[in-house]
């Protein structure tokens, strides 16, 4: 009786023909880069928050600074004019204005707290994001399942 060989059929792509092993590997590799990838961008992300932050607060020192200046000296002058049209005495006049300067610092304080809130803390917030759909994508994907070798 002649028995008849059945054909072999041979791995249609390399996944197929590559040991299981092989393929802890290359998924370890292709963990790690994605992990210094995604530490890369995270330290990108939180440099260029931080240096928008310095870039702002700069200027906006510079700016205080010659308004601090501009303002003592208009100040000064609607003090003077206070005296002379209103209230015919020198005191008052200053008194008024520093009551003026405490509702605009006090106004001031409150814009600067909400500027400060809404840029720090410097967060990865894009790094973070990723992270989260390929943490998602990987709990989906179906599972490598070991093939017995011949």
């Amino acid at each position: 009786m002649a028995t008849v060989e059945e054909p072999r059929v041979q791995p249609s792509s390399d996944a197929e023909r590559k040991s299981v092993g092989q393929l802890v590997v290359d998924v370890s590799d292709q963990t790690s880069t994605l992990i210094r990838e995604e530490i890369e961008l995270a330290k990108t992300e939180v440099s260029e928050k931080v240096n928008q932050l310095v870039r702002g607060s700069v200027l906006g020192v510079v700016a205080g600074v010659f308004l601090v200046f501009a303002l003592i000296l208009a100040m000064e002058g609607v003090a003077w004019l206070l005296n002379d049209e209103v209230f015919n005495n020198p005191w008052l006049g200053f008194l008024v204005e520093a009551a003026a300067f405490v509702l605009i610092g006090a106004l001031a304080v409150l814009i600067a707290v909400r500027a400060f809130k809404r840029g720090a803390p410097p967060t990865p917030d894009q790094a973070i994001e990723q992270a989260r759909l390929t943490r998602e994508r990987l709990e989906r994907a179906p599972s490598v399942k070991a093939s017995p070798e011949p």
